[in-house]
This record gives C-alpha cells, sequence and structure tokens, in this order.
C-alpha cells in the first residue's frame, strides 16, 4: 500500500496569466444588500480552527445558505483557486479533491460527481461567493454555529486531530510509570502474538488479539478469498473470515477457524508514544517471517484525520499489519506502509487508538458471521458485455490516487476491433495532465501496471489495448503535433487528440506513455 499526502501545487503565476484568469479577490467590493431573498440580520462571524478570521467582504445569508468569499476560506482550508477566462469555470483544488463550479449554478463537480451546493455560487463587486457548509465539508472540514459569537464555526481535520492529540496527551501524563523493556524483552514476550498471514492474493502480517482473533491491515485481506494465519511454531489455521473492517483506518479483524494458542497482546488507547522515543516492529517483510527491527518514533502525521506514527524501524512489503511497540511492550502502532526509494526512513504505522475503537465496537453479531469480503473485481469477464466491462473499470480505475491529487478518468469505452483486439479507451483530466502530469508519471505506470495485470487476470486468453487520452478543444490550431494528433472541429476549433498511456497486453506487456 502506497499512501501519500502532498499539499496541492501552485501553479506558477507567469503560466497562470496565460492560462488562467484569477479569481476576484475583492479587497475593495462593498457589501450591499440587493436582492429580496437576502436575510437581513446581524453581521454574521467565522471562527477558523478556533480564532475569529478577519474577511474583506462580510458573510451574508440567503435562502438558508451561509454565503462566504471563495478566495479567503479556500485559502484558509489549504487550497488553490484558479478560474478559466473563457467559459467561467472556476475550480478549486485541495489534496485529493477537485472542486468545479460555475457563478449562478447550484451544481458542482467534486471529483468528477454532480453534488448540490444547496445554493447558487455568487459574483459579488467581483468577489465569488460560495456555500461556507459545502465548500469545508467537502474538503473535510466540520461546520457548527456558535450562538454565542453569532459566527459560523469551521474546524479543519487536522485542527480537530490536534485537538484530540493534546488530549491524549494530557491523559497519558496520568498515567502510572512502567517498568522499560529491552527489546530481547519485547521479543520474549510477543513474537509468538506476531503471525504472519497468506492469502490468494498475497501475504502480509498480523497480531493475535484475542483466542481465535488477528488484528491486521484492511488491505492485507481486501479482495481476499481464502486465507491462513501462520505461527512461530509452523502452525498452520485457517481464516474463517472477517470479523470487523474500516476502510477509513486501514484496519481489520479476522477471525481463525480455531483457536490461536499463544499470548494474546491488549490493545488499548493507553499508552506511552511520543517523538524520540524507541520502539520495536516485529512483522514478515518480503515473506521473512517475524523479523524483529527497532528504531525511534520520527514524528506523528495525520492524514485525512488518521493518527499515524512515523518511525525509523524498518518495514517492508509483508509487514502491513505487523505489530509496533514501544519500550514498556505496549501496543502502539500497527505498521501499514513505508515510503520507498528514500534515505529517509520514512515508515508508517496506524495509531493502535483506531484498532482500540475497532475492537470495542464488534459485536456478537459479527462474531457469529465472520466472512471474507466480497471482492471488488470478479473473477472473470468472459461472456461480459462492453457495456459490462466499461462500467466496472469506471468504478474500479475511474478515480486515481496520485501525488498532484486526486483525478477521474471519463468517458470509458471498450470494443473490439477488425482484429480481434479489445481496446479499451478513456480521457484524462486535460487540466490534470498539463499541471501534474510529468510529477505523476511514474504513478500511472504503476496505476498501468496494475490495470494489465487485472485485465489479464479477468480476460487471459484475450489480445487487450488500454489507451488513455489527453483531449482539448482550442481556438487556435496547435504546432508541433501530427497531423492525426490535431484536426478542425468544424466550430473554428481545433481539437488536440492523442494517447497519454499506450498499453497493450497478452502473455507480455508492452507500453509507452506520454508525460
Amino acid at each position: 500500500m502506497n499512501k501519500k499526502w502532498y499539499k496541492a501545487l501552485v501553479l506558477p503565476t507567469l503560466a497562470a496569466g496565460l492560462i488562467l484568469a484569477p479569481v476576484g479577490n475583492g479587497a475593495s467590493a462593498v457589501y450591499a444588500a440587493s436582492t429580496s431573498a437576502v436575510q437581513q440580520e446581524k453581521e454574521i462571524g467565522l471562527i477558523f480552527n478556533g480564532e475569529i478570521m478577519p474577511l474583506t467582504t462580510p458573510i451574508y445569508k440567503v435562502n438558508g445558505a451561509t454565503m462566504a468569499p471563495l478566495q479567503e476560506l479556500a485559502e484558509a482550508l489549504e487550497a488553490t483557486v484558479i478560474a478559466e477566462a473563457k467559459t467561467g469555470i472556476i475550480i478549486i483544488r485541495s489534496d485529493y479533491t477537485t472542486i468545479s463550479l460555475e457563478i449562478g449554478s447550484k451544481d458542482a463537480l467534486v471529483n468528477g460527481k454532480t453534488v448540490s451546493m444547496g445554493a447558487e455560487a455568487d459574483l459579488r463587486h467581483d468577489v465569488v461567493y460560495v456555500p461556507i457548509r459545502f465548500l469545508a465539508e467537502t474538503l473535510e472540514a466540520t461546520v457548527e454555529w456558535n450562538a454565542e459569537q453569532h459566527a459560523v464555526e469551521v474546524k479543519t481535520w487536522d485542527y480537530v486531530s490536534d485537538e484530540e492529540y493534546e488530549e491524549w496527551l494530557e491523559e497519558q501524563e496520568e498515567l502510572p510509570q512502567l517498568e522499560m523493556l529491552t527489546p530481547s524483552d519485547i521479543v520474549d514476550r510477543y513474537d509468538e502474538s506476531v503471525v504472519m498471514i497468506t492469502t490468494n492474493n498475497g501475504l502480509g502480517s498480523g497480531i493475535v488479539i484475542g483466542e481465535d482473533l488477528v488484528l491486521t491491515n484492511y488491505h492485507v485481506i481486501e479482495d481476499a478469498t481464502s486465507a491462513n494465519v501462520h505461527t512461530i511454531y509452523y502452525d498452520d489455521v485457517q481464516v474463517k473470515g472477517v470479523v470487523t473492517w474500516s476502510q477509513y483506518s486501514d484496519l481489520a479483524i479476522i477471525q481463525t477457524e480455531e483457536p490461536l494458542d499463544v499470548t494474546i497482546v491488549e490493545i488499548s488507547d493507553d499508552y506511552y508514544a511520543s517523538k524520540g522515543d524507541p520502539v520495536v516492529a516485529i512483522g514478515s517483510p518480503l515473506g521473512v517471517q517475524n523479523t524483529v527491527s527497532e528504531g525511534i518514533i520520527s514524528n506523528m502525521t495525520y492524514e485525512y484525520g488518521v493518527r499515524y506514527i512515523q518511525m525509523n524501524a524498518p518495514i517492508d512489503s509483508g509487514s502491513s499489519g505487523g505489530a509496533l511497540f514501544n519500550a514498556y511492550g505496549q501496543l502502539i502502532g500497527i505498521n501499514s506502509f513505508a515510503v520507498m526509494e528514500t534515505s529517509a526512513d520514512l515508515n508508517f504505522a496506524i495509531s493502535a487508538y483506531y484498532a482500540a475503537d475497532l475492537l470495542d465496537s464488534m459485536t456478537e453479531e459479527e462474531l457469529e458471521n465472520a466472512a471474507f469480503l466480497p471482492p471488488s473485481l470478479p473473477d472473470s469477464l468472459a461472456g461480459a458485455s462492453m457495456k459490462e466491462i466499461e462500467d466496472l473499470l469506471e468504478a474500479e480505475f475511474g478515480t486515481v490516487m496520485t501525488s498532484g491529487g486526486e483525478t477521474e478518468l471519463t468517458k470509458w469505452k471498450a470494443e473490439k476491433d477488425h482484429e480481434g483486439w479489445l481496446v479499451i479507451t478513456a480521457q484524462m483530466d486535460p487540466r490534470f495532465y498539463m499541471y501534474y502530469g510529468v510529477s505523476t508519471a511514474d504513478e500511472w505506470r504503476m496505476w498501468a501496471i496494475q490495470l494489465g495485470h487485472e485485465l489479464h487476470r479477468m480476460l487471459p486468453d484475450d489480445k487487450i489495448q488500454v489507451r488513455i487520452q489527453f483531449q482539448r478543444d482550442y481556438p487556435f490550431k496547435p504546432r508541433g503535433l501530427a497531423s492525426d494528433e490535431v484536426k478542425p472541429n468544424g466550430d473554428g476549433k481545433w481539437r488536440v487528440q492523442y494517447d497519454i498511456i499506450d498499453m497493450q497486453l497478452m502473455d507480455q506487456m508492452y507500453m509507452e506513455t506520454r508525460f
């Protein structure tokens, strides 16, 4: 699993000036009560992450929606705002979220899907206004009404997480002093409690938290139809199924067919974990069962509200689901992923807080009905219609997460050509391609390889070509392109279209990219 988080890139000023027109900041705009739909009342304030946020133009309410200046609110939410001068479309980008909207429309496109904003985006004295709740909640912030201060209160997910973390640190100060253990002591106590998990799709690690219960990462067991747990005593125990899981925190609890006669690891949210503390990781990197590594906590970080422990204790593929212990032998994290091809030792574990929450929420009914999760992809696409193939690929591969943010592939089409090839085409967002194509090229290649692997698995006897395309209309004829890549479209404009990714496969894969 390769999770990454990045701030949205800001387009250089010169390039932005050539392609885009800025959204008006409206510093000199004057608020004027105009239409009857605007509700006249005491001026509404904005509290952002606990502090009153001054605005150059006032908030107002219209038809029940509270409107705020887009530019200022988006910047506070660490999003970039640009507007296409020709079309009037406004684009807001933040991490994995892209919003497109137009003045006068109630609807917006969020990652390619139509969503109602609750009120029309408005333009007042060169200032663009949007509903606060729509923009804030779409960018994963919370919105509440503060009656005492007559203000809308917005809290970003990282601010809320910091509040929770500070409360947790205060609770830690009240914890009793424990005896410190050496790495050898921790191994003696818990080595048998960490198991290797093999599935029909791969392998990972797990932590025994009950007589027949094993905690692991969701991505270890996702799409598995069978699995076995392997102990250091050479016991191979079949997995009955998944009891409960959380995609949000990437955790799952699985149940074995037979009890595991090993020490059970206690899960709690009361544990010591601070930057600089020593840690011990146990797991099965690359299938080397119960490998032990040690290091320190390098940092505490967050991704969409989930707390991660960054450490320099080495982990690798196969370590996912393994245990991270502190110097007191407390489980503080579930090893999850590492950032490869760097000398910075960027290894991450999900805080055990979420494992404790998952265990506490588990029900008797879930225990009785443990079963493997429905696979997201079928075993075979033999006999499937072209429409069924298009719908499946759009659902499972149409949204792509990259370091440049999340983008949608649209206009999926599958057809058999005259040579019997299954040709699959889709279009990449041209704006995303121009802004982030080069910087995310390696990620797109890996995405294409994964897609090719799954297509070959589901259609092993077919010759398959996948073409991910760039397409955009221009009011002029761009130069330097092949004659078949730029053509007039009949309305005075020129359409540019070419393959960004051309992947062909049967028993082997061939791929060309254009980034």
